[in-house]
């Protein structure tokens, strides 16, 4: 088996079963604290007069729904079976035209030219060959359609993120570290290579800013959200009850730095992209 196919198992394996799972279980408290970035990118495509949307690694669908709402029709699509039924349910709830496709977006066989604009929040970064991710992506857009979506900088620039394993550390030193460019949360933290991407699978007028956002989230789901997500996550439910009690026990304090009264706040350091389908044919 090759590495990108052994990487595509892990993602559908990871976000099929616990990861998945845990995002199901948070998404209430995951809307909210990233409804920043889902304004943002509903005002991209608004403006892009878009009546047509492609979200990216959807997950329960916040953003489907979101962008449907004030753009049109939007399809979510998502590897993960538990977040794609937890978002058809959500939308089903709402009435909003949105639909959703089970499917790893790097291979799907969308139609050609169907959409105006591809969108993203945090649903891009997990490929294992993003330039052919990317180059499906463009074929799914007519000429000149739009591409939006957020992505995180650095470890270095975004702490809370990170948080959770370092104080953790100590206690699991199996923890899997987190390695520059392989897919993950920062796997597009250098815009150099964002940009090479892109041009490289069809895209032009390629725009790569940072932002600086503000999130919160209530101080009472703090041990649930750093218990779910992330590295310490995946790690948690294998441990035993003593082990977990410890490490709970130590990394809660890391986060008092974040705690403001009964909300934690953290700045999100990330990156808005945009681009736009090239109407030239790559060689």
């Amino acid at each position: 088996m090759d590495a990108s196919r052994r990487t595509d198992d892990e993602q559908a394996a990871r976000w099929n079963g616990p990861a998945g799972h845990a995002w199901v279980d948070l998404q209430g408290v995951l809307d909210e604290m990233f409804r920043p970035f889902e304004e943002l990118l509903v005002e991209a495509v608004s403006a892009e007069g878009a009546a047509r949307v492609l979200d990216v690694g959807c997950g329960t669908g916040g953003i489907t729904r979101a962008v449907a709402r004030r753009a049109g029709h939007c399809v979510g699509v998502d590897i993960s079976g538990p977040m794609i039924d937890t978002a058809r349910s959500l939308a089903e709830r709402e009435g909003v035209p949105a639909s959703f496709v089970r499917a790893d977006a790097q291979e799907h066989a969308f139609e050609p030219g169907a959409f105006d604009a591809v969108v993203s929040r945090f649903g891009v970064m997990f490929f294992s060959d993003p330039v052919r991710a990317f180059g499906n992506l463009r074929s799914a857009v007519r000429d000149e359609g739009g591409l939006f979506f957020v992505a995180w900088r650095g470890p270095a620039e975004n702490p809370f993120m990170t948080t959770a394993e370092r104080a953790a550390a100590p206690f699991l030193p199996d923890l899997p570290a987190r390695r520059p460019d392989e897919p993950g949360q920062f796997a597009f933290a250098d815009p150099d290579r964002v940009r090479r991407i892109l041009a490289e699978s069809g895209w032009a007028d390629i725009g790569v800013r940072p932002i600086d956002v503000v999130c919160t989230l209530p101080e009472r789901e703090l041990v649930r959200y750093f218990t779910r997500l992330g590295p310490l996550g995946m790690i948690l439910p294998e441990a035993d009850e003593r082990t977990r009690a410890r490490i709970v026990e130590a990394v809660r304090p890391a986060f008092d730095p974040f705690v403001r009264g009964s909300d934690v706040r953290f700045t999100a350091a990330c990156w808005m992209v945009s681009a736009r389908a090239s109407a030239a044919k790559l060689s």
